[in-house]
């Protein structure tokens, strides 16, 4: 079947709308590892045509969430645990040079929007549903932004969004660990002692706080993970 003709900008558009739908389903989860996706029953449950949807798929596999193959099409990428430590390492090395640079240049402004955002991460709920370990999108919305101020005055637009897209990869094993872990990880004070550090100019306490928090979910997403395969 041939696709009607569509406006260029409203097939960007469309094309932009189903990427950030499927991507967040991805990240968050309800999509699980492994799932083919095809283009049509895609199409049919987001009410659009197929090209905005092959758009989406295509960007998505650049992103390395979706694998694709000339005979199988489009599947999400499996969680991996050598993907993880790859991972790991990447956001450990990545944030850590970027929060010293932040450290060395930020000025006011920088610090104000570290101070508001751990605000806003401590004050709202973490889960609409603790029962069932389910997050509030608010919590998460929030949690990327106080992690994406530590390191907001690097000075590289670049390397800001590099560490955001380690940081969305990040969440997707920490959002299939939840669904089989019933740990519940108390770090609030984690992320009050990394805000601490950076405000007070305190480089190597900060950088090591930071680098510790990353590994230590490295840690319970293991742990999660060898639960499911069990």
């Amino acid at each position: 079947m041939i696709d009607p003709p569509e406006e260029n900008g409203q097939l960007g558009t469309m094309g932009s709308t189903a990427y950030a739908r499927l991507r967040e389903e991805i990240l968050g989860g309800q999509v699980p590892p492994g799932k083919k996706l095809l283009i049509r029953p895609l199409a049919d449950r987001y009410g659009m045509g197929l090209s905005p949807i092959r758009e989406a798929l295509n960007r998505l596999a650049a992103e390395g969430l979706l694998l694709q193959s000339d005979q199988r099409g489009f599947t999400v990428a499996p969680l991996d645990p050598q993907d993880l430590t790859d991972l790991t390492e990447a956001r450990c090395m990545v944030n850590e040079m970027a929060l010293r640079a932040s450290i060395a240049r930020g000025d006011t402004a920088w610090e104000e929007a570290i101070v508001l955002w751990h605000h806003r991460l401590m004050r709202t709920p973490r889960y609409i549903d603790s029962a069932r370990g389910l997050r509030n999108p608010a919590w998460e919305r929030a949690h990327r932004a106080f992690h994406s101020a530590l390191i907001s005055a690097c000075g590289s637009r670049r390397i800001q969004l590099y560490a955001e897209q380690l940081f969305d990869a990040s969440s997707r094993y920490r959002s299939i660990a939840r669904s089989v872990s019933m740990h519940r990880r108390p770090d609030e004070s984690e992320h009050k002692k990394i805000a601490e550090a950076t405000l007070a100019r305190d480089v190597e306490r900060a950088a090591a706080l930071l680098t510790a928090h990353f590994r230590t979910t490295d840690s319970l997403v293991r742990k999660a993970l060898v639960r499911a395969d069990g």
